[in-house]
């Protein structure tokens, strides 16, 4: 459940990273306010259970590929090669940390 919540996050982290550069009327600057509050509401909840380092990786690092990969396909930004190359090894990474705490939290209990 509490993973749950870090996607969650990452998702409102994309709308609000969005928002910044696209935001031009009172109600795009609201939205984008509120999603920046949900996003770290949502991080902060998650993190009193979770490890913090960990959670705060997967949320960045959904959130940076979620962002990127957002930009290509809504705002026609160019899609590059080595940039798909980089957020795949981020998201691999982030997967390693997600399978590496898992497998310490089976160790230690």
């Amino acid at each position: 459940m509490r993973w749950l919540l870090v996607i969650v996050a990452a998702v409102f982290e994309i709308g609000w990273v969005i928002g910044l550069k696209h935001a031009e009327t009172a109600g795009q600057w609201l939205m984008t306010a509120v999603c920046i509050l949900v996003s770290f509401y949502l991080l902060i909840v998650s993190g009193r259970k979770l490890p913090i380092g960990t959670a705060y990786a997967v949320f960045a690092g959904l959130g940076t590929a979620g962002t990127v990969v957002s930009g290509m396909l809504f705002f026609q930004e160019p899609v590059n090669g080595l940039q798909l190359l980089f957020i795949s090894i981020l998201l691999f990474g982030v997967m390693g940390l997600k399978l590496a705490e898992d497998r310490a939290e089976k160790e230690n209990s």
